[in-house]
């Protein structure tokens, strides 16, 4: 690694209308490194990376890059100087394929005509380092969500930039498409590249990162050069400022009779009809590898599938999401940004949507809903007014699960209830779910992380190519064991 930082980010400051979201950072980043950036959500560094790209003008400091000093006017300046940074939530363009996607805005071109068939070969190229099987002509809109994130990724590869952010990179990824990922990153750092990594996940960032910067609040709070003997209950204290042990808290509670229960049911993504069952009280994990039907089984259930569905010995009929709502049935959907909330509403108006069932709007009682479930669920907004998009991660999930408890539901599905939220944000999530459960819904919970489906959940549900392939309980789930059932094969 080079003594002297190329990268530097001195004393910068950001700040939004109610919001101080950087307060005088500093830290800087050497040529030939993987530098992981931590704090909770809200601590900043959504917005650092944003500052680094140019989508956001720092109120003062600056982005040092080798010898020169520079604020970016725009987008489009960060990635002329060499900036390339990959977001949580995608920039891509559903109804262009692939290959377009990748080259949006530098094609191969002649005398204003695009050169396909160089377009198709470059892209093939980039894919094939990545190791991604898709096809250069194929929609971007058409692929799932973990090969959307690799494509993400490719584009951004593909202006050779020198500095490259990830902004949670692996959220929806596979343990394939991980991999895949991990080595590109270690030939970006070969290459001498300035790699900025952002992660909750603690087990990547001891693997793949040199070195780590600490966010709280806004503020810088320590940068540590090597990881090197530093454990990863060390970071999370730095994150949170306290000390954290068991993130999941688990305790156990009655368990009364069935209140959803399924049976045959068919759909997109399921290859059999599955057949399952969540009493009042339960939280069942439903684990699976990417492309197992975990999200489809779940929208299945909301209304998109075939067969028998019930709410406390209640037929619900499969007529869609209305349809479920009406029987007790609420979903908090994986993909929080584009089928959960209102991003362009307020918080007040995201968390009262669900319970407009009338012609005009009663804003007196919609502020005292919207107030009440700030307070109940610990929203972290300045005001009911704030739009939506400007919360975190964590908040924004719990502006969701708000709408819901606003009503009188039943059932609660969770599909990736704690994607992209920090360790912090994750234990106040798990407090929110025993505390439905303890008041006797029954929760169906979607994870495609084994430490929390084993660490949240009463009994777990294992899929594997479209199918429900064995039932864990709780007291008997080890990883290897529920990894093992997951496997392609194993069904």
């Amino acid at each position: 690694m080079a003594e002297s930082p190329f990268l530097q980010f001195v004393s910068v400051s950001k700040s939004f209308p109610g919001v101080q979201a950087l307060q005088d950072v500093s830290f800087g980043v050497a040529e030939g490194s993987v530098h992981a950036l931590c704090g909770e959500n809200g601590a900043g560094k959504s917005t650092l990376l944003k500052v680094l790209s140019g989508v956001y003008r720092p109120d003062s400091g600056h982005i040092g890059l080798g010898d020169r000093d520079l604020v970016f006017l725009d987008a489009a300046h960060a990635i002329r100087e060499g900036i390339a940074v990959i977001y949580q939530e995608l920039h891509l363009v559903p109804h262009l394929s692939v290959a377009e996607n990748l080259y949006l805005g530098h094609f191969p071109a002649s005398a204003g005509w695009v050169r396909r068939k160089e377009l198709r070969g470059d892209c093939q190229r980039m894919l094939d380092m990545l190791s991604l099987d898709v096809q250069p002509a194929t929609q971007v809109g058409d692929l799932p969500i973990a090969q959307r994130q690799m494509v993400e990724i490719a584009k951004a590869l593909t202006r050779n930039a020198k500095v490259i952010a990830f902004d949670e990179p692996t959220s929806s990824l596979s343990s394939r498409e991980v991999e895949s990922l991990f080595s590109t990153i270690t030939k970006l750092k070969e290459q001498g590249k300035v790699v900025l990594y952002v992660s909750h996940r603690m087990d990547e960032i001891q693997r793949v990162c040199d070195s780590c910067t600490v966010l709280r609040d806004g503020k810088h709070v320590e940068t540590f050069s090597s990881l090197q003997g530093i454990s990863t209950d060390t970071i999370v204290e730095r994150m949170v400022g306290r000390k954290i042990q068991d993130i999941f808290h688990y305790r156990s509670r009655e368990v009364g009779e069935p209140v959803l229960e399924v049976k045959k049911l068919e759909g997109s993504g399921l290859k059999t009809g599955a057949d399952l069952t969540v009493h009042r009280g339960e939280i069942v994990g439903v684990f699976g590898l990417v492309g197992a039907g975990r999200t489809e089984l779940l929208k299945a259930i909301y209304g998109a599938g075939k067969g028998v569905v019930e709410v406390s010995g209640r037929p619900c009929p499969l007529k869609g999401p209305r349809s479920a709502i009406r029987s007790g049935i609420v979903l908090c959907p994986e993909d929080r940004k584009k089928e959960g909330i209102i991003e362009l509403r307020s918080v007040k108006e995201n968390i009262n949507i669900a319970g407009r069932q009338k012609f005009w709007i009663d804003e007196r009682a919609e502020k005292r809903v919207a107030d009440e479930m700030v307070g109940r669920m610990g929203i972290r907004t300045p005001s009911i007014d704030q739009l939506v998009k400007n919360l975190s991660g964590g908040n924004q999930q719990k502006t969701i699960l708000a709408r819901w408890l606003g009503g009188e539901p039943k059932v609660v599905l969770l599909d990736e209830p704690t994607r992209g939220i920090d360790v912090g944000a994750k234990s106040e999530i798990y407090e929110i779910i025993y505390g439905l459960a303890e008041r006797g819904l029954a929760i169906l919970l979607v994870s495609s992380e084994l430490p929390e489906v084993m660490g949240v959940c009463d009994r777990i549900l294992v899929m594997n190519e479209g199918r429900i392939v064995a039932a864990v309980p709780r007291a008997e789930a080890t990883e290897e064991g529920l990894l093992r059932l997951a496997l392609p094969g194993a069904a």
